[in-house]
């Protein structure tokens, strides 16, 4: 499946607007693509015990998993900004998942068996960088290493 990179840029940039980033005041959207064509959406979700903070590439996989896709995982857009005081976002350079959120993409790409594609964009989607995982999170642990992976 060749997946529309600007719709599922659109739909991580839509969620975010749904952050709950009253601290940081970053808002990110995550927009994750299933194998039949199916758009799971998610994003941050901030407490004031900082440590206990989602990510929304990680509630967007929690989410899926939630419905028994987690192995569906083909691709992936990021999107993420500044909030502004109406809650706008700005920011024109393209966001990339932490390295939390990429160890938990490469557990759902090992269990699904495939490479997931990663779409990182600017707040306001104009500026978009494709990339594999595994070229943003090389030689990665994961449930291969542990024989569990198809």
């Amino acid at each position: 499946m060749t997946p529309d990179i600007s719709a599922l840029v659109a739909a991580a940039r839509r969620v975010a607007a749904n952050a709950h980033a009253p601290y940081s005041r970053f808002g990110v959207g995550a927009a994750l693509l299933l194998a039949d064509g199916t758009v799971v959406t998610g994003t941050n979700f901030e407490n004031a015990s900082y440590g206990l903070s989602l990510c929304a590439e990680t509630v967007a996989l929690a989410n899926a998993n939630s419905e028994g896709r987690f192995r569906d995982v083909v691709a992936i857009a990021v999107v993420g900004g500044l909030l502004d005081a109406d809650g706008a976002m700005k920011g024109d350079a393209a966001i990339y998942p932490c390295g939390r959120c990429r160890q938990v993409l490469n557990e759902a790409a090992q269990m699904g068996g495939r490479d997931i594609i990663v779409h990182c964009a600017s707040a306001d989607g104009a500026h978009v960088e494709t990339h594999s995982l595994s070229a943003l999170l090389p030689h990665a642990f994961g449930p291969a290493d542990l024989g569990l992976a198809p």
